[in-house]
C-alpha cells in the first residue's frame, strides 16, 4: 500500500501556527502584538484601496495573515547542522550569511525559509538561525568551560532524530508522523525557566556577553522573538506606547517612505524572566524574550543594495552615534532623499527587483500580432502586463544586531573585530547558504521568461 505524504508546505504551515499558539502561552504580549497589528493592517487596507488591490492582484493578502518569522540561537555546529535537516522537511533553506560580530553580538546567521514564489505565498514562514562564536570570548578558561557546557546538553529528543531519519530514508512523513514532528520540533524551542548552571557561572557567562549566557545557560535555544508583518510599522510602534509594550526606541532599517524598501523592524523590549539555577536552586532572573514587527518592502537589486548601505552609513556615522544619537531619525531621512522613492523608478534605474505578469490578454495579444519583437517597455506602455515589486523575504545585519543590542540591556557595547566567517558557518552547516540576491533575479527573470514564451505562442 503507497503511503500518503504530508507536503512540505503543509508541514511548515503547521509548524508556524503550533509555534504562534506556543509563543502566545509563554508571552502574553505577544497575543496583544498580534491584536494590534491585525487593527492596524485592517485599518491601512479599508483606507488605501489601491493597496488592498496592489496586494491581492500579487497574492500577497492571503499569506499575511499568517507570516511570521522567529529567531533562535544555537550553541554548537552539531546543533546547527540537525537543524538544517529538521528544516528540510518543512521546505525551509538556509539563505543568506550574517556576521553580527562586527556590531558587537557574538554570532554569525542565517535564515531558513521557503524558496519558491509558490512555497512563499502558501507560508513564508522564517526562522533567523544564530551560532554562537565561542572563539570570540576573550577569556580562554570560560571560553572551554562554556564549550563543556554546551557538549553536555542535547536538545533533540530520540522521537525526533528517529523521525527525521525515517523521513530521509522513506521520503517524506505521513500525517501522524508529521503531527508526532511539529509536536517534538516545537519542544526544541520551548522555554525552560531551569538553568543548567550555578549563579556564579551564569553570571561570569553573562558578564562576558548577555547572549552568551543566553544560549550556554539553559537546556535548549528557546525561542527569543516571533514577528508578525505589518503595513504601517509606525502605526504598530504608536500603538505599543500608547498600550505600554515599552517599544524601543528606533524603528531599524530605512525610513517610512511611500513606497517601502527591504525591512523595518522595531520590538517591545524583552522581558525579564524568573528562573532558578542548577546545584543551589537559588533564585534569579534572565532577559531574552521579546515580540518584535516588521514591514516588509521591495527586494533590492546589488545596485539598489549598494545604494541603501551608503545611505545608512551617512546616516548612522554622525558623531559615531550610531541609531542611538539624537536626531538620527532626522539624519536618515534627510540621507534617503536620495533613493527613489517611486516604483516606477525604481524598477527603471534597475535598483529592484519586479515580478511581471499579464495584465490585459487581448492587448497582449494585440502588441504579439503587430509588432515581430515587443520588448518588455512596449507591453508595459500598452499596459498588457504589469510590473509587480517582489517582496524582500529576508533580513539586514545591522538592523537584526540593532534588535538584538536593544533586548540585551540597551547601554551593552562589546566590539569585535570584522571577523565573517561563512566558510566555517557553511562546514558547520554542512552546505552552501542560498544567495537571496541571485533567487530574486530568479523569480524577476522567470517572470519575463514565461512572458515572452507566451508572445511565441500569441503570434
Amino acid at each position: 500500500m503507497m503511503i500518503s505524504f504530508v507536503s512540505a508546505n503543509e508541514i511548515r504551515s503547521r509548524f508556524s501556527f503550533a509555534m504562534s499558539e506556543m509563543y502566545r502561552e509563554e508571552v502574553p504580549l505577544y497575543g496583544t502584538l498580534l491584536d494590534i497589528v491585525a487593527e492596524v493592517n485592517r485599518q491601512v487596507l479599508e483606507k488605501n484601496p489601491l493597496m488592498h488591490e496592489a496586494l491581492s492582484n500579487a497574492n500577497e493578502l492571503g499569506r499575511l495573515d499568517v507570516e511570521r518569522h522567529g529567531a533562535i540561537r544555537l550553541g554548537t555546529a552539531e546543533e546547527l547542522h540537525t537543524l538544517r535537516r529538521i528544516f528540510r522537511v518543512m521546505g525551509m533553506y538556509p539563505v543568506g550569511y550574517y556576521d553580527l560580530s562586527v556590531a558587537g553580538v557574538p554570532v554569525h546567521a542565517t535564515a531558513f525559509r521557503p524558496v519558491t514564489e509558490e512555497a512563499l505565498k502558501i507560508n513564508p514562514f522564517r526562522v533567523f538561525t544564530s551560532l554562537l562564536r565561542l572563539e570570540l570570548i576573550d577569556d580562554e578558561a570560560l571560553r572551554q568551560e562554556a564549550a563543556a557546557i554546551l557538549a553536555q546538553r542535547r536538545i533533540f529528543s530520540a522521537t525526533l532524530l528517529a523521525l527525521l531519519e525515517k523521513c530521509e530514508a522513506e521520503g517524506g512523513l505521513s500525517c501522524q508522523d508529521a503531527g508526532s514532528f511539529v509536536a517534538e520540533v516545537k519542544s526544541v524551542f520551548r522555554w525552560h525557566h531551569e538553568a543548567t548552571v550555578s549563579k556564579d557561572t551564569y553570571r561570569q557567562l553573562h558578564d562576558a556577553h548577555r547572549l552568551i549566557a543566553d544560549v550556554v545557560c539553559f537546556k535548549g535555544p528557546h525561542i527569543n522573538h516571533l514577528t508578525p508583518r505589518t503595513l504601517d510599522i509606525d502605526e504598530v510602534q504608536e500603538q505599543m506606547k500608547q498600550r505600554n509594550l515599552n517599544p524601543k526606541d528606533v524603528i531599524e532599517g530605512p525610513p517610512k517612505r511611500k513606497c517601502p524598501i527591504l525591512l523595518r523592524q522595531t520590538s517591545f523590549k524583552a522581558l525579564e524572566e524568573k528562573i532558578v539555577f542548577a546545584e543551589d536552586s537559588q533564585a534569579g532572573t534572565h532577559t531574552a524574550r521579546f515580540g518584535e514587527i516588521e514591514q516588509r518592502g521591495v527586494a533590492l537589486t546589488p545596485k539598489g543594495r549598494a545604494l541603501y548601505d551608503r545611505l545608512l552609513e551617512q546616516a548612522r556615522s554622525h558623531n559615531n552615534e550610531g541609531s542611538a544619537g539624537q536626531g538620527y531619525a532626522d539624519r536618515l531621512l534627510e540621507a534617503f532623499k536620495a533613493f527613489p522613492d517611486d516604483l516606477e523608478q525604481l524598477r527603471k534605474e534597475r535598483l529592484a527587483y519586479f515580478r511581471y505578469v499579464l495584465k490585459d490578454e487581448n492587448r497582449f495579444n494585440a502588441l504579439a500580432l503587430a509588432e515581430s519583437e515587443p520588448d518588455l517597455e512596449a507591453l508595459l506602455t500598452a499596459g498588457a502586463i504589469a510590473a509587480e515589486p517582489i517582496v524582500y523575504e529576508d533580513f539586514l545585519p545591522v538592523s537584526a544586531a540593532g534588535i538584538f543590542q536593544s533586548n540585551l540591556g540597551g547601554t551593552e557595547q562589546k566590539h569585535y573585530a570584522a571577523n565573517a566567517s561563512k566558510a566555517q558557518f557553511e562546514k558547520d552547516l554542512g552546505e552552501a547558504v542560498q544567495d537571496e540576491l541571485k533567487l530574486y533575479e530568479v523569480m524577476q527573470q522567470e517572470s519575463i521568461d514565461m512572458l515572452f514564451s507566451r508572445l511565441e505562442q500569441a503570434v
